[in-house]
């Protein structure tokens, strides 16, 4: 019963997560000392209950082991590997804001700027200006609000009303500063503006994909595009027992397609749980975390590209560490390493740290760097 535990315990973690390299390095430690545990009498046994041969793989008291490794003081750190795909940032809905009969729309894959078009709708464009507060409304003379500010700011930005204040009234300066808008792009001089004309977005935008297809019916509030932010980002699914790992701003290193590395970090980590998997019995919680690079610009994968996410967790500096398969299971609990000095074998008992990158941090029994420990043979 001991030994099926670990077994059963691995097993089912391989049913939860087929074919995928998620297995992170702390989870197999944690496996392994699962392991030791289990089997420690035995373990244990094998090592003291014999004679001693004074021979590598002897079984007695002061035995040799197979193998050795070393005893190192370095900085461990625990991690995870998890596949992520590469996207864009900010996915939203771009819908129409005057009626008629779509005429135009961007190819996928463009990005569109402040003053470019996003689409056309009985041979007029609607552009893009920028503004978090979405133009659903005509604005003329004497109005107030929020989206009058937006619109002031960007008729500033393009050149056509240098001299305006950047507040919240429709003034006279800005019913010339739209005539002057409007002027450039062919339209008529009516100092008057609104959602025929202008659509209100955050920024720059990249078009993902057409909700429509030029010829079909445009209507307020019907969608026309999806559109993403121009920056590129990382979405992984992390299980929520590993959301520690990934905390907003933790350092992350994106593996790409063909080999390329890219730094980064966590931008935002959703806060809503999702259950994953085939098996609608045995379905995964999961978070939905989002990595921003350090430059995107150098990013050049095609969008949704897999690719594989080292996240980085706690950093312990300047520990003392052996090979997690150095441990031994002692008798009547706890856990000890073999020192292996002239010749001969000894068991030292040690206190666990942090586990990572396939060794875990040990405290206690006089070890120090460069002493030999007995590990399995590799």
């Amino acid at each position: 019963m001991q030994r099926d535990l670990p077994e059963a315990a691995e097993d089912n973690l391989a049913h939860r997560r087929p074919g995928r390299r998620r297995r992170t390095k702390y989870l197999l430690s944690a496996l392994v000392v699962a392991a030791l545990l289990a089997g420690g009498a035995v373990a244990v046994g094998s090592v003291t209950g014999r004679p001693d041969t004074g021979r590598p793989g002897g079984t007695g008291k002061g035995a040799l082991p197979p193998a050795t490794d070393t005893v190192r003081r370095e900085d461990l750190s625990s991690s995870t590997q998890v596949d992520g795909t590469l996207g864009y940032t900010r996915e939203r809905k771009v819908n129409g804001g005057a009626a008629g009969t779509l005429t135009w729309l961007p190819d996928t894959g463009s990005t569109v700027r402040r003053d470019g078009a996003l689409y056309e709708v009985d041979g007029h464009k609607v552009r893009l200006m920028y503004g978090s507060k979405p133009m659903y409304r005509p604005l003329k003379e004497g109005d107030e609000g929020e989206d009058v500010r937006q619109l002031k700011e960007n008729l500033r930005d393009l050149g056509y009303g240098d001299g305006l204040a950047v507040d919240d009234e429709f003034t006279p300066g800005t019913t010339g500063a739209v005539k002057r808008w409007q002027k450039a792009h062919g339209l008529e001089q009516t100092g008057r503006t609104g959602p025929d004309q202008i659509s209100f977005q955050p920024g720059a935008v990249r078009i993902d994909r057409k909700d429509a297809a030029v010829g079909d019916p445009a209507a307020p509030g019907r969608p026309v595009l999806t559109t993403t932010g121009s920056a590129r980002e990382v979405l992984i699914k992390l299980d929520v027992s590993q959301a520690d790992l990934a905390r907003p701003g933790t350092e992350v290193t994106v593996n790409l397609p063909g080999g390329a590395t890219a730094k980064g970090k966590v931008a935002s980590v959703d806060r809503t749980v999702t259950e994953e998997g085939s098996d609608p019995q045995n379905k995964t919680p999961k978070i939905t975390v989002r990595i921003a690079f350090a430059d995107p610009g150098r990013v050049s994968a095609f969008d949704r590209s897999p690719v594989t996410v080292d996240v980085v967790g706690e950093v312990r500096e300047d520990v003392l560490t052996v090979p997690v398969s150095a441990l031994l299971a002692l008798p009547g609990g706890g856990f000890g390493v073999q020192v292996v000095e002239g010749g001969r074998a000894r068991e030292v008992r040690v206190k666990l740290g942090m586990f990572g990158q396939g060794r875990v941090e040990i405290t206690g029994g006089g070890l120090k760097p460069g002493m030999k420990v007995g590990v399995p043979k590799a």
